[in-house]
Parts: C-alpha cells; sequence; structure tokens
C-alpha cells in the first residue's frame, strides 16, 4: 500500500465541500483497492484554511457547544470567532466529524496537516 500525498489550497473554496473531499481522502475512497477495514487513506495537506467561504450565513449564525461536566456548564463559540482565532480547528473538527467514529479515525485524522 502506497500512500500519496495531495496538497489542497482552501483558499475561496466552500469549506463543507472542501471537508467532505478530505476525509474522502484519508479514508481512501478514490482509490480502486478500497476496503472499509484496512487503513489506506493518502495524506492529506492545506493551506490557506483562514480564506475558507462558508455559504449562506453560517458564519454569523452558527455556534459550536461544549460542556464543562459541571451544571450549567454549557459554553459556546459562535463559528466567526472561531475562524478569527483558529481556523486551523475548525477544518479539523469538521474533518473528523466527517470520519466514521471507529479505532481508524484517529490515525486517519494525524495524516491530516493544516498550515
Amino acid at each position: 500500500m502506497e500512500r500519496n500525498t495531495h496538497k489542497i489550497d482552501a483558499t475561496g473554496k466552500i469549506a463543507g465541500r472542501l471537508s467532505s473531499k478530505i476525509a474522502m481522502l484519508l479514508q481512501g475512497k478514490n482509490k480502486a483497492d478500497y476496503q472499509p477495514q484496512i487503513d489506506g487513506g493518502d495524506t492529506v495537506e492545506v493551506s490557506n484554511v483562514a480564506a475558507m467561504k462558508f455559504s449562506g450565513k453560517k458564519l454569523e449564525t452558527k455556534v459550536y457547544y461544549r460542556t464543562t461536566g459541571y451544571p450549567g456548564g454549557i459554553r459556546n463559540k459562535s463559528l466567526k470567532d472561531m475562524m478569527a482565532k483558529t481556523p486551523d480547528q475548525v477544518l479539523r473538527q469538521m474533518v473528523r466529524l466527517m470520519l466514521p467514529d471507529n479505532k481508524l479515525r484517529a490515525n486517519r485524522i494525524k495524516r491530516l496537516k493544516i498550515s
């Protein structure tokens, strides 16, 4: 099994379409010998993540929630704030959630390099 390196420039691309393409490459679904139980995906390098676009009004209205584990400990952060501070984490989370939730996901997400 050989792993190819795909270099993607995210400038002006829609974030959801880009992340689904990245998830497909990390899984290896673009190869003829794809098997879901084998981690045969490629390495993906993404640049200019801060220049991604979002369709519709997602940048103003989308909110990410997390919890501290304590009662009343829900914290929220808007997509606009996250893109201003850590745009690489936004893309990494989008791709991570598009990968299947199994024991191969951790190794697949490690092959995603964001610069």
